[in-house]
């Protein structure tokens, strides 16, 4: 049932905005250079690598985050092409955020149980940490307190989701991200 509604969802809204998307791009192309859609591998479902798309937000001329590309992080229009991903089947609307290698792939024990899990756009530890970039910036090691702080906490969150969800949690998470989104 899951993957029908992130299937017939992503299309449906992939539909709606399509249009606008390509413009998105063709703008974020034009401010940043590069092909305005920015590509990364990242661990999925059973440890599986797959390509994830968002909206290019770094200037390739500037070596650094553009304007447009901070407004497109703050209000997570940057995440837009991953309904490509949903369609795909590579990703979910709701579950662990997919991983880098290196981390998700590193998993032990009962922590690697959610890899058994489809990564999502958004769960519970998405929202938790919501402002994570803002929250790392702070920090004298961003790498460091990641990696002792963050990460563990979202792998709790995560193996909590792992065990705990339902299709109406999940909605509900999907509402709590929308109203994040908005305020």
């Amino acid at each position: 049932m899951k993957r029908l509604f992130d299937f017939f969802t992503a299309l449906i809204l992939l539909l709606i905005i399509g249009f606008p998307l390509i413009i998105l791009v063709i703008v974020v192309r034009f401010y940043n250079g590069g092909t305005g859609i920015f590509k990364q591998i990242r661990v999925g479902k059973d440890a599986g690598l797959f390509t994830i798309y968002k909206l290019q937000t770094y200037n390739i001329y500037e070596s650094k985050v553009s304007k447009i590309g901070r407004f497109l992080r703050k209000s997570k229009i940057d995440e837009l092409p991953q309904l490509v991903n949903i369609i795909k089947g590579e990703i979910s609307f709701v579950g662990p955020r997919p991983d880098i290698e290196g981390y998700a792939d590193k998993l032990k024990g009962e922590n690697k149980k959610i890899l058994k899990l489809r990564p999502g756009l958004t769960g519970p530890a998405s929202l938790k940490y919501y402002n994570e970039e803002a929250i790392l910036q702070k920090q004298v090691n961003p790498k460091e307190y990641n990696d002792k702080v963050i990460y563990p906490d979202k792998i709790k969150i995560n193996l909590d989701y792992y065990y705990n969800r339902t299709f109406i949690g999940d909605i509900k998470l999907i509402l709590k991200t929308i109203l994040k989104i908005i305020s």
